[in-house]
């Protein structure tokens, strides 16, 4: 019974990460400004991540979560180099 719960737990969570997903794409190319745009980013790339996560936990190989990782990073960083882009109109002083 805990194998077929697992199935369909992973099964549901993918379908609505991918759901999460296609909004963030939809408010992303939308978006009235470019704060919507820069938060319709941080959210399609931590649902990217999640998404990871999960193909990771059904495969049972730590590939998927390597590179969840690496995308966490690289989120982080690009938001913060956006964020700065969008308060002072530069990013390197």
């Amino acid at each position: 019974m805990s194998a077929t719960l697992l199935f369909w737990s992973l099964s549901l969570a993918q379908v609505l990460l991918a759901l999460a997903m296609a909004a963030a794409v939809y408010r992303m190319i939308k978006g009235p400004r470019a704060q919507d745009r820069v938060l319709s980013l941080d959210s399609l790339y931590v649902n990217a991540m999640l998404m990871l996560v999960v193909f990771g936990i059904r495969s049972g190989t730590t590939h998927y979560f390597e590179a969840a990782l690496i995308i966490g990073v690289l989120g982080f960083t690009s938001s913060v180099a956006l964020a700065k882009f969008l308060m002072r109109g530069e990013v390197i002083e």
